[in-house]
């Protein structure tokens, strides 16, 4: 667009009159430009007029959570989808939050089959992180964005409820590993997440669950993204990572992964590390009613709308058969 104060080209202030005006030729470039858009715009209405009113649950995390330019991208995405009738909730973890706040006190994180040992110490860490720095953050730039965010924990409306977790030693068939303040969920109170819903509110929900006695458990953000997208009967559940998809042992993208196929790929270890709990929760949730789970790449600018409102796809999709 041009800038209505600048002078007209071959105009002086000392001209006595002002040069002939001639018609632009056409721009081919804007104009195909133009075409593209109308295109995108076109192909997006299908899927808008489909998934009005759903509900889609991302989990956000990865370089989306960390790089600039991906945060506005998603922040914009996330506006976006609630202007034209979608209802997203937004779940986030903080691992490279979490781990910085860490070395700054003289701890290193530890995993154990992608599971964040969790001490008093480190529980400390990941309230004040993930409840507090990251969750104010992500609410500020969707509110910025020209959405109405509200950030929420486990502990509102009693969201969600959890107890300790204990993981099976795999090198000690019968035997289990303590590790620390990690929670299982024991139930998801929806009732809060619908308010806001209803109210054109955008829910931002931290990981961390309480138990009965009030205690706080940390909680994989993967497991809580699906376990709200079932009760929530969501339409989809998309994860976000920083690889393409799911990788097959050459590297190369799965497009589809049955549940069949998903047991293979956990046998053979191709599936191992922090993407067990995340493919895990994925497939759960596509067999407890969600329509559609995809894992993504969060380090392609604007992948949510790509994925929900074109007919491009961007990273795996999972189903239960």
């Amino acid at each position: 667009m041009s800038n209505p104060k600048a002078p007209l080209s071959g105009f002086s202030q000392s001209s006595t009159s002002p040069p002939a005006m001639t018609t632009p030729a056409p721009n081919d470039s804007s104009s195909h430009s133009s075409t593209v858009k109308a295109d995108v715009l076109s192909e997006a209405l299908p899927y808008i007029r489909r998934f009005h009113g759903k509900t889609v649950v991302v989990k956000y995390g990865g370089n989306a959570m960390i790089e600039e330019e991906l945060q506005r991208s998603f922040a914009h995405d996330v506006v976006l989808l609630k202007l034209v009738g979608l209802n997203p909730v937004v779940v986030h973890g903080g691992g490279p939050q979490i781990n910085d706040a860490l070395k700054r006190i003289g701890k290193e994180g530890t995993f154990v089959q992608g599971m964040r040992v969790t001490d008093a110490e480190t529980m400390e860490v990941v309230e004040w992180v993930l409840g507090g720095q990251v969750q104010q953050d992500i609410v500020m730039m969707i509110n910025e964005a020209g959405g109405k965010a509200v950030g929420l924990t486990g502990k509102d409306g009693c969201l969600i409820q959890a107890r300790k977790k204990m993981l099976p030693d795999n090198e000690k068939p019968g035997e289990w590993l303590d590790i620390g303040y990690v929670g299982d969920i024991t139930r998801i109170e929806p009732a809060v997440v619908k308010a806001l819903q209803d109210d054109q509110f955008i829910p931002v929900i931290s990981s961390i669950g309480y138990g009965e006695d009030g205690r706080a458990y940390n909680i994989n953000a993967d497991l809580v993204a699906g376990k709200i997208a079932e009760v929530l009967g969501a339409e989809k559940l998309i994860m976000m990572t920083n690889t393409p998809g799911v990788l097959d042992k050459n590297g190369q993208l799965l497009r589809s992964l049955s549940a069949q196929t998903i047991d293979e790929l956990f046998k053979d270890g191709t599936i191992s590390g922090g993407m067990l709990p995340k493919i895990s929760s994925a497939l759960e949730a596509a067999r407890n009613g969600v329509t559609s789970v995809h894992v993504v790449d969060g380090r392609v600018p604007h992948c949510l709308l790509l994925e929900i409102l074109t007919d491009r796809g961007v990273g795996t999709m999972i189903s239960s058969h």
